[in-house]
């Protein structure tokens, strides 16, 4: 069995791309929702959170997502903070999933695969991009934020172009380029690794 990373921007369509990788019949394990959950349900967790945010981190037992956005996407150090809490059982979840599965692939969705350096515990990786432009509009529909919110939290990520030096397939999304076509080129190049 090979592990597959599947990253890109906020935006970019990774979770779209996945779900086609899922509907063509292969396992993928999402990384933020596994996040999110341990970050509700893992009472370890929870108390570092509240040591670093204070209480108001939770209400009434869930995650206060619009404050722990609002501090995170203006202070980089405590994202990595947050992240050197989460991450690492992240990963062993993953590891735990994927030895359950009997497929020649899996595949895990992140959104931060290669700034945590995540991306070195994996055969390949698949980066998904889009233009800003698209990304924007996007996220404004899906998430209802404004476009300044947006370009914050993209200025909190690296850039495509620094992503790319690292990734082992390219996944175009921009709306125009047929997304069938690169992900079955993409699996079928991944068979052959895996053989």
């Amino acid at each position: 069995m090979i592990k597959i990373g599947i990253t890109g921007g906020i935006g970019s369509g990774k979770t779209l791309i996945s779900s086609v990788i899922e509907h063509i019949g292969y396992d993928v394990f999402y990384s933020d929702i596994e996040a999110k959950i341990i970050l509700e349900k893992d009472q370890n967790v929870k108390s570092e959170m509240v040591q670093l945010f204070g209480k108001d981190i939770y209400i009434l037992n869930k995650l206060n997502r619009p404050l722990l956005s609002n501090i995170l996407f203006s202070n980089k150090s405590l994202i990595e903070k947050v992240n050197s809490i989460v991450h690492p059982i992240v990963r062993l979840k993953f590891d735990e999933w994927s030895k359950s599965k009997k497929t020649p692939i899996v595949f895990n969705e992140a959104a931060i695969l290669f700034e945590t350096e995540a991306y070195k515990n994996f055969d390949a990786s698949i980066l998904v991009v889009a233009p800003q432009e698209v990304r924007l509009k996007r996220v404004m529909l899906r998430d209802g934020l404004l476009k300044e919110q947006i370009i914050s939290r993209i200025n909190n990520q690296w850039l495509d172009e620094d992503k790319i030096n690292l990734a082992t397939y390219v996944i175009s999304n921009n709306g125009t380029d047929p997304l069938l076509n690169q992900i079955e080129n993409v699996i079928d190049q991944l068979l052959i690794i895996s053989n």
